[in-house]
């Protein structure tokens, strides 16, 4: 089935708006319309299975295009527009693109890469059409590629990650199913549409009826905590810097009132136990829902829910309806509770493999499982417990030690934000710990090297101090939201 039909299989005719807000909005009949004009077009100009990028801040602009693309049995490969020009020409490199869908505002920054930019134009132009006969896509089915998702590069070059209609469709109706949404609920997003997670909002909401809310400028905390009332929101999602910036930099957070809102939603990297309590401390009817999930996954792999977070803290949960989780050894065998292990899992939603990389494709997909590169521990009752990834391991005189065990206890510390922790060379031990903290301009006058140092002696083995501490004003975290690390 094309993903397009299932999205809108009960809302294409529906007239309330989609998309709400003051400068853009839509109806999801209006978007059906438009979206099947321009697939239409895109049909008669380029045939099927052709990669496309698409180059655009969160619009409307950017939906139909997306919507389009699959529609019409071709390949979306939504990017950052802000991208830099040299990772541009390494996927140009590693795909077989000759076109783009490119919104206004950065049209004359791509018109030298070589493609044929499709920007407002051909979808005002599609606009105009008459009412236009549906053809059925030939041979088509669940397994067709219909998205190419580039991970977001930070560690290391970038890989494109392949997303058929199946895994989209899979993933979108466990999601509806455990966050349990309708067509009354309504959504601010904040993530982008190039990134898993913010498609996965995309997805559910149109699935379901429901409406969404684009702010593009975070930044500007102000104006999305506004949105939050005016548009009555009942969810909002973030990655862990979100969180962070919310409830340690902005000031007015955790005295404001969120009458509508019924549930938010935290992925994109483990959220420090601290801040997952202080939002549930602050906001108790507020359902808080820890969820973890990787690009190759289409989006989500797991969810802890909200009631067993007093029980099970720190833990990302057990996989989501229709995907199976295991923790296992070198062997692949199950690991017994307490034990650490790697994150394996198969489901519907796993991607194909890796755009021509099939000696990484092989690595990461073995007799139909996802083997994560994430180490973790499984409890008794089941629930997994992530502890770091294998390659940011830190052996410190050939003690292997998380950074996240260090992170979970800087961050503790009052006026932290953020915490990094980076191996350093050591003559001595190897590798030697160095912790970068964020934190506001206002309190650097109060926070020291050496009162960081006390504090961490107090709570972390010897092997786990850092070697070194400095301190930073500016968040590490990329277009996304998410904390770029060193490795």
């Amino acid at each position: 089935m094309n993903v397009f039909d299932y999205l809108f299989e009960q809302s294409g005719s529906l007239d309330k708006d989609f998309v709400l807000g003051t400068h853009h909005h839509i109806s999801f009949a209006k978007l059906h319309e438009l979206c099947t004009k321009v697939s239409a077009n895109l049909n008669s100009l380029l045939g099927e299975n052709r990669q496309i990028i698409i180059l655009s801040e969160n619009s409307i602009f950017q939906i139909i295009a997306y919507l389009a693309i699959l529609k019409s049995g071709n390949i979306a490969i939504p990017l950052n527009p802000v991208i830099e020009d040299e990772n541009l020409r390494q996927i140009l490199g590693k795909t077989d693109v000759s076109n783009a869908f490119v919104s206004k505002r950065y049209k004359e920054k791509f018109s030298n890469f070589g493609f044929n930019i499709l920007d407002d134009e051909f979808i005002n132009t599609a606009e105009t059409l008459d009412d236009i006969h549906e053809e059925e896509i030939s041979d088509f089915d669940g397994n067709r590629l219909a998205e190419i998702i580039f991970t977001s590069g930070s560690t290391g070059e970038q890989k494109g990650v392949l997303i058929t209609h199946k895994n989209i469709i899979a993933n979108t109706g466990s999601i509806i199913e455990y966050l349990k949404l309708t067509q009354a609920d309504t959504i601010e997003v904040v993530l982008p549409f190039y990134y898993c997670y913010g498609l996965s909002l995309l997805h559910t909401h149109l699935k379901v009826g429901g409406s969404i809310v684009m702010n593009n400028n975070f930044i500007f905390i102000g104006s999305v905590l506004n949105d939050i009332n005016k548009y009555k929101c009942t969810g909002f999602a973030g990655v862990p810097s979100h969180y962070q910036i919310l409830l340690r930099k902005t000031r007015d957070f955790k005295t404001s009132s969120f009458p509508t809102l019924r549930y938010v939603t935290q992925a994109g990297g483990k959220l420090h136990v601290a801040f997952i309590r202080e939002f549930v401390e602050t906001f108790p009817d507020i359902d808080f829902f820890v969820m973890y999930g990787q690009t190759e996954a289409t989006a989500r792999l797991s969810y802890l829910p909200p009631d067993k977070l007093s029980t099970k803290v720190g833990s990302i949960g057990k996989g989501i309806p229709g995907v199976t989780l295991r923790v296992v050894d070198e062997h692949g065998e199950p690991v017994k509770p307490g034990e650490t292990g790697e994150i394996i899992a198969k489901g519907d939603n796993i991607m194909q493999g890796y755009l021509n990389e099939p000696d990484d494709t092989a690595k990461a997909i073995r007799n139909g499982w996802l083997y994560t590169g994430d180490l973790a521990t499984v409890d008794e009752d089941g629930f997994i417990f992530i502890q770091s990834r294998k390659k940011e391991i830190i052996k410190v005189g050939g003690v292997r030690i998380s950074p996240q065990e260090i992170e979970e206890v800087i961050v503790t510390y009052p006026g932290v934000i953020a915490c990094s922790i980076e191996a350093i060379p050591d003559e001595l031990l190897g590798e030697a710990i160095k912790a970068t903290l964020f934190i506001n301009e206002l309190d650097r006058e109060i926070l020291s090297e050496d009162t960081i140092r006390k504090y961490c002696a107090s709570r972390l083995s010897m092997n786990k101090m850092p070697k070194i501490i400095a301190f930073e004003t500016t968040l590490p975290f990329n277009a996304s939201g998410k904390k770029v690390k060193k490795i």
